[in-house]
């Protein structure tokens, strides 16, 4: 049984971020508590609310702070009097890019018990991850504009794509695939046909990759086909790989067919350094404070955390605790519709992961 210690960031954000995962982190320690495994939260206030506050997106000093960290915990970030754009680069782009998580890794995992609206598809089918590249492509910030504001504008974003970015990431997709040990199979999605320089390195990188993986099946399908399968015949999935703005797309339809962003969790990945965790719904401000969020994609990505980490166990604990709470608690996972307040939910799972 492990006797490890882990020192935590927690950045609760805006909205109902800081209640999802108040949750979390009860699960989290009722799970570690049972495996003799010690966490040491360590709160960061940023956000919308200090942003307003103070002008400050991301202090100086807090991302070397973060460095020093096994992991960071973040609730959501999204305030509704703060304009679009600003704390999504200056802070979630802006630790992604500084920490070099550079996997966005989203697992689709249908549980049992949860409904999907794919007619006919049940747990066994929809079962498949999603590696996003996530520090490069069109999310760079790479363009600008020519006479702004005129009749004449001309707005440039470009997409850039390196060749120790694409390789990096798509060698993390075999690996997982062979981690999984399920169908030992990676699909590119991609746009050969139509982005033509971008995914040409993409494509040549994958194919040489592959033959470093001779027991991983490689596959290509277009970001298109790709949708429309992920919908008809999400079984053939199991390990995805692609740029940054596909795989932005593609994981809220991926979340959609899991049940809901009310499950959806995700993580920032560094392999070699910090790693961070979300859930993926977003700082749903309206139900701010009433105690009727659904906080099970927030407890999921703390067992991703856990995972992560190392720390199988309690990582399996939190993983049946969810199951269990979908299976005989929970049969909408809406917020305010789930029967149970968000209190509750995070009371009933921790029971769950303590039990053996």
């Amino acid at each position: 049984m492990s006797k490890k210690s882990y020192k935590i960031a927690v950045i609760p954000g805006d909205g109902t971020g800081p209640e999802v995962i108040r949750e979390a982190v009860k699960v989290l320690n009722a799970a570690a508590d049972k495996e003799e495994i010690t966490i040491e939260w360590v709160n960061y206030d940023l956000g919308g609310d200090r942003y307003l506050r103070t002008g400050e997106i991301l202090p100086d000093g807090v991302v070397d702070e973060l460095k020093q960290m096994d992991a960071i915990l973040l609730g959501a970030i999204g305030h509704p009097d703060v304009p679009p754009g600003i704390l999504e680069r200056g802070l979630l782009l802006e630790l992604r890019f500084q920490l070099d998580q550079y996997v966005n890794l989203r697992p689709v995992v249908l549980y049992p018990g949860v409904d999907t609206p794919l007619k006919d598809k049940s747990p066994e089918d929809i079962d498949f991850v999603v590696v996003r590249e996530n520090t490069e492509g069109l999310y760079c910030g790479a363009g600008g504009f020519l006479r702004k504001n005129t009749p004449y504008e001309v707005a440039v974003q470009e997409s850039v794509n390196t060749r120790m970015g694409v390789e990096r990431c798509i060698r993390f997709a075999f690996e997982y695939a062979k981690k999984r040990n399920k169908k030992k199979k990676v699909t590119l999605c991609g746009k050969t046909n139509v982005l033509v320089y971008a995914f040409d390195l993409w494509e040549r990188t994958f194919n040489e990759v592959a033959k470093d993986y001779p027991d991983v099946e490689a596959d290509y399908a277009h970001v298109d086909a790709i949708c429309m399968w992920m919908v008809k015949n999400p079984e053939w999935f199991d390990v995805i790989v692609t740029d940054n703005m596909f795989g932005d797309i593609i994981t809220d339809l991926g979340a959609m067919i899991q049940g809901g962003m009310g499950i959806a969790a995700g993580g920032n990945i560094n392999p070699e350094g910090v790693s961070m965790f979300e859930p993926i719904g977003g700082s749903a401000p309206k139900y701010t404070g009433k105690n009727m969020i659904n906080p099970l994609a927030a407890i999921c990505a703390g067992q991703m955390m856990l995972e992560h980490l190392g720390e199988e166990s309690a990582a399996d604990r939190v993983l049946r605790a969810v199951k269990k709470i979908v299976a005989r608690d929970i049969k909408n996972l809406g917020a305010g519709k789930m029967g149970m307040t968000t209190s509750e939910v995070g009371d009933r799972v921790a029971e769950y992961a303590v039990q053996d």
